[in-house]
């Protein structure tokens, strides 16, 4: 396919797109959270706004191919529930920050399970510059994989998009939704409060809602510019909340299956070694306990199986009454 292609009239998408459903099902269900918790939250106006702002992005762009219908301005459609991703994260610390924190219940179980705490001696095991930046390279490769995977379904594989715009989407926000009941901080932050000396004894103090009013991290050693991207990163999005399972691990793994599905395999192995050192880095990096990062990756395939089903049947239920309506 040509760019000219892409810029000729297609008029197969005057309906919403599935990522566009998916995104509006979940922008009406955290605004019943933001109206629920009320002045509980730091700035509930605001969070008002930004769905606002989300509605009217999404009907510009709606608007502007009904006038220009062709695939370019189909494909634009799908950007903003794919950025809505980088709005929505923040938030979840907003809501599960209202119940106390369970990070001690997890750290625990990394002590029963492996007799240690991971998230504390995985960067001890490989604390040379080379393995320091592997991992945080895998680790910052997150969002680039997940972007070459969605434009390749675009570009390549136009008329599978929105069945793998769906499970993408639907996925994280399964994950998005757990993270709003359930506060896990993990270890960056939990260790931070209670003080390394207490995690390497074994010692796991319950902190309530201490993340409430405390949002201090670990500061990760930095040995070159892959870490420094990393700190960089977390400095300005990461939050004490999204720890358990591990969306990381998860949606990362969401997104080497889609990419298997595409049978492009130069796609797939390219992205491999990358997957591999991100799940690696989520430990090594003090951002999960090992125990959140393989529910995560258990967890994504129930979201890829679970979410796909979904779509099949959503999809067919919208035929079936397409073809009630040219029926009658």
């Amino acid at each position: 396919m040509t760019l000219k292609d892409y810029f000729k009239q297609d008029t197969s998408n005057k309906t919403l797109w599935s990522t566009e459903v998916i995104t509006l099902i979940y922008m009406l269900f955290t605004t019943i959270l933001i109206l629920i918790y009320g002045r509980n939250l730091a700035d509930p106006i605001g969070m008002l706004f930004t769905r606002l702002y989300m509605l009217l992005g999404m009907l510009f762009l709606f608007l502007l191919y009904l006038k220009f219908p062709c695939r370019a301005t189909a494909i634009l459609r799908v950007f903003p529930a794919l950025l809505g991703l980088i709005w929505w994260y923040p938030e979840t610390y907003d809501f599960c920050s209202q119940y106390p924190y369970l990070d001690h219940v997890f750290a625990e179980i990394d002590q029963a399970l492996f007799g240690c705490q991971p998230a504390l001696l995985f960067h001890q095991l490989l604390p040379s510059t080379f393995w320091s930046e592997a991992f945080n390279m895998g680790y910052y490769a997150y969002y680039y994989m997940m972007a070459a995977m969605l434009l390749f379904y675009l570009l390549r594989r136009y008329n599978q998009a929105d069945r793998a715009g769906f499970i993408f989407l639907a996925s994280f926000f399964i994950y998005y939704v757990i993270y709003e009941f359930l506060p896990v901080a993990g270890p960056q932050f939990y260790f931070k409060a209670i003080g390394v000396e207490a995690g390497e004894t074994g010692v796991f103090p319950a902190i309530g809602y201490y993340f409430q009013t405390h949002t201090e991290m670990m500061a990760p050693e930095v040995k070159g510019i892959f870490s420094q991207l990393v700190q960089g990163a977390q400095e300005i999005g990461e939050r004490p909340t999204a720890a358990f399972p591990s969306s990381h691990v998860g949606m990362s793994t969401v997104t080497m299956l889609l990419a298997w599905k595409t049978r492009n395999k130069w796609l797939f192995w390219i992205m491999f070694p990358m997957y591999l050192l991100l799940c690696c880095a989520t430990v090594y990096i003090q951002a999960h306990y090992l125990i959140d990062s393989i529910c995560g990756f258990l967890f994504s395939i129930a979201c890829f199986y679970l979410t796909g089903w979904m779509y099949e049947k959503w999809r067919g239920r919208k035929e079936q009454k397409e073809t009630d309506r040219m029926i009658e």
